[in-house]
């Protein structure tokens, strides 16, 4: 069985267009919006901006010593805080708010994911219903996104305190050493192959996890087991491809984002709205990887009011 990841290209392009614009209804696509709104939360690019002090050793008027070693630096920030327990409680009242806010947006996510995939599959504007329909599932998917962001914390964190301990001596010493230059070599070879695998997970999760979640019925563990099983095991190759092509996509997909920025005059980076101006590229996006894993197999259809694609012969060798 072929797996081709350049088809699904113009099946989804085909499949936004008679969602969307086969007939063209205001209603269908604000609804749509709303759900596409939910599902992408969080995932909007953002930019922070960062003052940096520089302090002098020694001489006149310079800032304070730095400590020689990383775990006197960690005593002298504990003893900081326990002088300025006020500014300590505000810091850790704004840590509290903004895991708040990430646990209440992860969990609307979740379920705007599958709404989502619902108003594209059915080829509706819902909102109530699926919203109702999909709480198992989205529950489901909400607690792992709190499983895999505090692991992935952690483990990051782990890494970034081990490097500071590994170069804290240069840092003191004000120089560019033997240290430095270990660390810099470590946090390439540690943290560069971990961001990437993470995004690998990330991807696999929402463009062919999550599907499987929605085709099938199921929790998200019992999901990672059947994409292991039926599609991943044999088609490696597929899903690496997929998985290229899909970076490619992305790649046009931002190009195309940054040019309807510059056509609707930033309306487009607005919250909501600016889903609903850009609700073409998120359809399709969204259409991708269900016609990639249609091509498993019957059992693999999404699409109930789509005629099923006959299957290529295989040419004699």
């Amino acid at each position: 069985m072929a797996i081709s990841v350049i088809d699904p290209i113009t099946l989804s392009v085909d499949r936004t267009r008679r969602v969307l614009f086969a007939p063209f209804d205001i209603v269908k696509w604000l609804k749509l919006g709303f759900c596409a709104f939910l599902a992408q939360l969080m995932e909007g690019g953002a930019n922070f901006n960062y003052s940096s002090r520089n302090y002098e050793h020694g001489g006149s008027g310079g800032g304070p010593e730095l400590p020689e070693r990383f775990s006197d630096a960690v005593g002298m920030a504990w003893q900081w805080l326990v002088e300025n327990y006020i500014w300590g409680i505000l810091i850790a009242a704004a840590l509290v708010l903004l895991i708040v806010i990430v646990v209440v947006l992860s969990w609307l996510k979740a379920r705007g994911k599958f709404m989502f995939m619902d108003g594209v599959v059915l080829n509706r504007g819902a909102i109530v219903e699926p919203w109702k329909r999909y709480r198992s599932l989205g529950n489901s998917l909400f607690w792992f996104y709190m499983v895999y962001i505090a692991l992935y914390l952690l483990v990051m964190a782990a890494m970034v305190v081990g490097l500071l301990a590994i170069i804290w001596p240069d840092i003191a010493a004000g120089e560019f050493g033997g240290r430095a230059i270990m660390g810099i070599v470590l946090g390439a070879c540690t943290m560069l192959p971990f961001l990437l695998i993470g995004g690998f997970i990330w991807l696999l999760l929402d463009d062919l996890v999550i599907p499987v979640m929605y085709l099938r019925s199921l929790g998200v563990w019992a999901a990672w087991g059947v994409f292991g099983r039926e599609i991943l095991s044999g088609h490696i190759g597929s899903v690496i491809l997929f998985w290229l092509m899909r970076i490619v996509i992305a790649i046009a997909v931002a190009i195309a984002t940054l040019l309807i920025c510059c056509f609707t005059c930033c309306l487009a980076l607005l919250p909501y709205i600016g889903t609903v101006i850009l609700l073409p590229l998120l359809t399709f996006d969204r259409c991708y990887g269900l016609y990639f894993l249609q091509q498993y197999g019957e059992s693999w259809r999404f699409f109930a009011d789509e005629a099923p694609v006959p299957p290529q012969p295989t040419p004699a060798v």
